[in-house]
């Protein structure tokens, strides 16, 4: 009967995970679980919990490597898709040049970062060597659980963008990081001969895109920037020239 009511048990919890778990703490089932589990089951999954509390435990485990290995199958068809098919991802996300017959280096970037500033600088000249062979792609992933300028910063260079001039306005604002504020984005517009009053406008609808970026990101499994894909091959961190080199290199050879 115990070893019955250990599968029972085992299987509620693949499909119900930490709810269960919740319910262990508090002897109870919540009111969606309870509507699908008769008294009688309950009462004998309860005191299989009193006197196997090891169950939850392994249950959980296998709930938490099972989440793991959809997150890495979710991550590696992504980054096929980067390979295969960029556009798809790219969207309308700024690029350094054209992406036809060219390698595509995608970044995932939040402007208060500082490891990302220092990636810029790496990235910059890595793409003035390499131009003529790699694009850059830029994607939005303000981190604003610590950084409270990287969204309001991402919603300035959106709309640079729709006056052609986000990778002018890119560089400034990790030119100006430890200014970042409003009047530093205005005073960077205004130094660009951007239109403020569309500036402005297009400062209030650029949510929309941004979330699609974080999106893709949270889909990746990101939880820090900058987050690199070049073709595929996905990096992360302030990285050397010389890493990003022999990742291109290896993109080359595949």
């Amino acid at each position: 009967m115990v070893t019955k009511l250990l599968t029972i048990l085992q299987k509620a919890l693949s499909l119900t995970g930490l709810v269960l778990l919740l319910s262990f703490s508090t002897w109870s089932l919540p009111a969606t679980a309870a509507s699908k589990i008769s008294p009688q089951l309950e009462q004998q999954i309860l005191e299989v919990i009193r006197k196997h509390p090891e169950v939850i435990l392994e249950s959980v485990q296998r709930y938490q490597q099972q989440l793991e290995r959809e997150s890495q199958q979710q991550q590696q068809a992504i980054l096929q898709g980067f390979k295969t098919n960029p556009q798809a991802f790219i969207g309308s996300s700024p690029t350094t040049s054209a992406i036809e017959d060219k390698i595509v280096l995608v970044e995932f970037s939040d402007f208060q970062c500082p490891f990302c500033a220092r990636a810029h600088d790496t990235v910059k000249e890595f793409i003035a060597n390499h131009g003529d062979e790699v694009t850059l792609v830029y994607k939005h992933f303000p981190l604003t659980g610590i950084h409270p300028q990287a969204l309001p910063a991402a919603q300035a260079a959106w709309a640079a963008t729709q006056q052609g001039k986000f990778w002018q306005y890119h560089d400034a604002l990790f030119a100006n990081q430890k200014q970042l504020g409003e009047e530093l984005y205005l005073a960077i517009a205004q130094d660009l001969d951007l239109d403020l009053e569309q500036f402005n406008r297009d400062r209030n609808a650029a949510d929309r895109a941004i979330a699609e970026d974080m999106q893709l990101a949270q889909l990746l499994g990101l939880s820090g920037t900058p987050f690199f894909v070049m073709n595929g091959e996905a990096f992360s961190g302030a990285v050397p020239l010389e890493q990003i080199e022999a990742i291109l290199a290896q993109v080359r050879n595949s």
